[in-house]
């Protein structure tokens, strides 16, 4: 992949965000997931950590995966297709302002057209950064992109609502903060309800990611269009039913001795048309 091919991917990410219609980008976990999505004909698509850490065969905890080997994912997954990537780079691997830069700029390298940090610590005793320290290390980040010489698309991530935290005030504030400083993308993983949704994106001023999906959210991705949502994602959604299906069948194979979960398996000619031949 050149870097004229990155150039481009990086703009047309960026226009995404830009233009009238909502988007939805999907979170696969490996090369062959990817090439089903972007066969699908989705605009973009989007790592994810979770099912990243499954493909490892760890639990999805900070830490759980290095920043080098979120970078050699990085680089599988823009390999396999000619869409857009952002990066779920979780806390930015690093504590501090600068090492959220550093793992900016080894994001832009990873050919990835944009990514998201978030305000999460990691410790379970103490789970989201003091606000302060939050809105530095997405300045430092805001500086980093600034310094590309690519399009990269940043992502603000306020993690309260999913590490229990249910102060939409807070939340919101934070969002507020990180816009002020430049992030270009705002990200509130757990929003549920319609009229919170449709307050945030009303009263903020980037454009909001919504993780669509979860329990609770009974409507559809147009009532989130009709909101202001610009972009959806699915987080690791997409990962964990897969991985769901294969823990279904292995139970029954190894409790009742039966394989009925073979009537919903796909033949080779439904997958071999999203896959490559021998590259």
């Amino acid at each position: 992949m050149d870097h004229a091919d990155i150039v481009a991917r990086g703009e047309r990410f960026r226009a995404l965000h830009e233009g009238p219609e909502i988007f939805v980008m999907p979170n696969p976990w490996d090369q062959g997931s990817a090439r089903i999505l972007a066969g699908l004909g989705f605009p973009a698509l989007a790592t994810t950590s979770a099912g990243h850490a499954y493909a490892l065969g760890r639990r999805d905890n900070e830490g759980a995966i290095s920043r080098e080997e979120s970078m050699v994912h990085a680089r599988e997954l823009v390999s396999a297709t000619d869409l857009p990537v952002n990066g779920d780079l979780e806390q930015g691997y690093g504590d501090s302002p600068e090492a959220v830069a550093t793992t900016i700029r080894a994001a832009a390298e990873a050919g990835l057209a944009g990514c998201s940090i978030e305000d999460a610590t990691g410790r379970s005793d103490d789970p989201i950064f003091d606000k302060s320290l939050a809105v530095e290390r997405i300045a430092a980040a805001v500086e980093a992109v600034k310094s590309l010489d690519r399009p990269f698309v940043l992502t603000a991530r306020a993690e309260n609502l999913i590490h229990g935290r249910l102060d939409l005030q807070d939340t919101f504030d934070r969002l507020a903060a990180f816009a002020e400083v430049g992030a270009e993308v705002l990200y509130a993983p757990g929003l549920k309800d319609l009229a919170t949704i449709r307050r945030f994106c009303s009263e903020l001023p980037c454009p909001l990611n919504l993780l669509y999906g979860l329990k609770g959210q009974d409507f559809p991705i147009s009532a989130a269009e009709q909101a202001g949502v610009r972009r959806i994602s699915l987080g690791s959604g997409l990962a964990r039913l897969a991985y769901g299906a294969l823990l279904s069948a292995g139970v029954e194979l190894t409790e009742d001795g039966t394989a009925n979960y073979a009537k919903e398996v796909p033949g080779f000619e439904k997958l071999d048309p999203y896959m490559r031949g021998q590259d």
